[in-house]
C-alpha cells in the first residue's frame, strides 16, 4: 500500500455523506492502520481570537476562523508554515501543530500561513482504502499553495485539475489546454 500522506482527499460529487460533501481533506497520516486529515474548506462561525481566550492562557494576537476539520472530536490543531513550533511536516513547507505552546507561538507571530482546526477526519484499518474504490474520493498531491489557497473555491478548483489529468492520461495526451473548447 502506498501512503497518502501529503496527499489532497477531494471529494467525489458522487460523495453524499453530509460531512464531506464538497470537501477537501488534507491527509497527514496513512498507513495500513488507517488514516488521519483534516478537512480545509470548512470555516466555522467562531474565530481564532474567541476560542483561544476559552483554552489559551496566552494573548491571541493574530485572528481568522477555525475551521471544523471533520466529524471526529479531539484537540485543537494547526496546519501552518512555521518549522519551528511543528511536531511534523506533512509536505515540503506545510507542518503541523497540536501540543498547546506550538499553537500559542503561533498565535503570537505574523508573516506565516496557517489554519486551526476543531475536530478531524480519521479512518481505520482499511476504510480509507474501500472509500476510493467505490470513488468516493479523488487523490491529488498537496503543496502549500493549494493548502492555503481559498477555501471557497478549493473544492472547484481540485475536482477540475483532477478532471483535465484524467482526461489527458484517457486520451494520452501530454498536455490539455485548459479550454479545449478553444482548440
Amino acid at each position: 500500500m502506498e501512503s497518502l500522506k501529503g496527499h489532497f482527499l477531494v471529494a467525489s460529487p458522487h460523495l453524499l455523506d453530509p460531512n464531506f460533501v464538497r470537501t477537501v481533506v488534507l491527509l497527514m497520516h496513512h498507513n495500513e492502520e488507517g488514516a488521519f486529515g483534516v478537512v480545509l474548506n470548512r470555516p466555522t462561525e467562531n474565530t481564532i481570537k474567541e476560542l483561544w481566550e476559552r483554552v489559551g492562557e496566552t494573548p491571541c494576537e493574530v485572528d481568522g476562523r477555525v475551521h471544523l476539520g471533520g466529524p471526529v472530536s479531539g484537540p485543537l490543531m494547526a496546519v501552518h508554515t512555521n518549522a519551528s513550533l511543528a511536531e511534523m511536516e506533512i509536505v515540503p513547507g506545510v507542518y503541523f501543530a497540536a501540543q498547546r505552546d506550538h499553537l500559542a507561538g503561533l498565535l503570537k507571530q505574523q508573516g506565516h500561513e496557517f489554519r486551526f482546526f476543531v475536530g478531524h477526519s480519521g479512518w481505520g484499518s482499511g476504510q480509507l482504502e474501500n472509500e476510493l474504490k467505490q470513488g468516493a474520493w479523488f487523490t491529488a498531491p498537496a503543496s502549500s499553495e493549494l493548502v492555503f489557497s481559498n477555501e471557497e473555491d478549493m473544492w472547484r478548483k481540485l475536482t477540475q485539475q483532477i478532471g483535465r489529468n484524467l482526461l489527458a492520461e484517457m486520451l494520452k495526451l501530454d498536455r490539455l489546454p485548459p479550454d479545449p473548447s478553444l482548440n
